[in-house]
């Protein structure tokens, strides 16, 4: 497999198929080199991509029979979702054909085949979502977004670790900064397991030679959105409620911010004084440009877009599994968990 290729779940998301093709369509458009394969049923799919004519020369259409539903349990999905395009997709990353997979179908579901086809890395015990948020400073990489519950405080190390590689090599980060999400900054606050995990990174901050680990300690939800620190670490229950919670503040910003600026005379005045500026506030704040959450710690590139996106969502999404291909996420992840492993050690001992 030489030509970077890209496994798409067609069937996926609440608008499937069409955001998935027009999606690849755009994300063609930004990245020249890219190959589709497209999963789903063939009779629904060859007509849509006939009429696509630049898409379908770079794009195959493997066809399937069956398609995971929103409301399918993961365990059902495992047992009788054999032949659908979700497993399909993922046993081609799998195999060698696509060097990532992107749907935007059921999360468990996703999570649960991903794991059992792919499995996770060497010196990973679990795998976490993985996503980024728009901070006063840029973004921040944040992880987990609920895919585990509890965690242990090894478990938080190896999230530390990973999204740390993601941001070094994925964004370009220099240095990349982390912190534990807690309920102070107080070193005696926060339950055991948090603690220690901070006392692990604290060990990995100072005995780390190539001095990668750049750990900050504790911050608080409002550190989130101020940029206090590149990667944000958490259990998937925490990340999970300070993420659905930041979404919906800023969904009634937006609908508070519309309703006042109707409310008068002086303030559509007002609006067209500066609509440019709400402009570029609308495009910042696009919830569109940071779809594409990542199962981080598989053995393979997995990304999930959010099933209500639209296709600009879909070809970010698209765009996030196209860099971490480009970028070698996955190698650079064995070499960093492979070197650092030695240095997690019981967190029973370091609380």
């Amino acid at each position: 497999m030489t030509r970077l290729t890209i496994a798409l779940d067609a069937m996926g998301g609440d608008n499937a198929p069409d955001i998935v093709l027009k999606g690849a369509q755009i994300a063609r458009q930004r990245n020249k080199d890219v190959h589709f394969l497209f999963f789903g049923p063939e009779n629904i799919l060859k007509p849509k991509l006939s009429s696509m004519k630049k898409l379908s020369q770079f794009s195959t259409i493997h066809h399937t029979e069956s398609v995971i539903t929103n409301d399918m349990r993961p365990a059902a999905a495992l047992r009788n979702g054999r032949d659908s395009s979700m497993r399909l997709a993922i046993n081609a990353v799998h195999s060698g054909q696509a060097h990532g997979i992107v749907s935007a179908g059921n999360t468990g579901a996703l999570m649960a085949m991903s794991k059992f086809v792919l499995g996770t890395l060497p010196g990973i015990h679990r795998p976490a979502i993985t996503s980024f948020v728009p901070t006063e400073r840029g973004e921040s990489v944040m992880m987990d977004l609920g895919a585990n519950i509890e965690c242990t405080a090894e478990n938080l190390v190896q999230f530390a670790i990973m999204g740390e590689v993601f941001a070094r090599h994925v964004f370009g980060w220099v240095e990349p900064t982390i912190g534990l999400l807690n309920v102070g900054t107080e070193d005696m606050k926060g339950h055991d397991e948090i603690k220690g995990a901070a006392a692990i990174l604290r060990r990995m901050s100072e005995e780390d030679a190539d001095h990668q680990i750049n750990f900050k300690g504790f911050i608080e939800g409002n550190d989130i959105c101020a940029g206090a620190v590149d990667v944000v670490v958490t259990d998937g229950f925490t990340g999970n409620v300070a993420l659905k919670a930041m979404e919906g503040v800023a969904r009634f910003y937006g609908i508070a911010l519309k309703h006042f600026l109707q409310s008068s005379f002086l303030a559509k005045i007002g609006y067209l004084i500066g609509r440019h500026a709400f402009n570029s506030m609308r495009v910042r704040l696009d919830p569109r440009r940071y779809n594409g959450a990542v199962f981080l710690g598989l053995n393979g590139n997995v990304v999930k877009s959010h099933g209500g996106t639209d296709a600009m969502g879909f070809a970010t999404a698209i765009g996030v599994a196209i860099d971490m291909a480009n970028h070698g996420f996955l190698d650079h992840a064995r070499e960093e968990i492979a070197r650092l492993g030695p240095l997690i050690s019981s967190p029973v001992n370091e609380a």
